[in-house]
């Protein structure tokens, strides 16, 4: 049973940083495939960032590329997205997601997923 729980999410003015974690459980395997994906009030769920299970496939979303950076640590089941440069646009409900495959950008072919944890970056 793979498990996801995330955290690090908060208000943060524009400009500022946040670090998010993914608790992992349950995906363990070499094809486990980790991403962030983020919801905004009345919009469909938007891919963020995804990495495999070595970190040697990264993908970014075009409008976080250079702000952004996913990781992972296995030895520590928890993968991150250091947020740098927020901007208003990126509040957001941000969601952790694995699948067993390989890095991709579509979120119906992740078949896990976290609660969520709310980021409010104000102007």
């Amino acid at each position: 049973q793979v498990q996801l729980v995330e955290s690090g999410g908060g208000l943060v003015p524009a400009g500022g940083s946040l670090r998010l974690s993914c608790a992992v459980s349950g995906c363990t395997s070499k094809s486990c495939t980790m991403g962030w994906f983020r919801q905004a009030p009345g919009k469909e769920r938007a891919f963020v960032a995804a990495i495999s299970w070595r970190g040697t496939t990264i993908s970014y979303a075009d409008f976080v590329k250079g702000r952004f950076t996913i990781s992972r640590d296995n030895a520590k089941n928890t993968v991150y997205l250091q947020m740098n440069s927020l901007k208003p646009e990126d509040t957001a409900v941000y969601y952790c997601a694995a699948r067993e495959g390989i890095v991709d950008v579509t979120p119906q072919r992740y078949g896990y997923w976290g609660q969520g944890t709310q980021v409010t970056v104000s102007s």
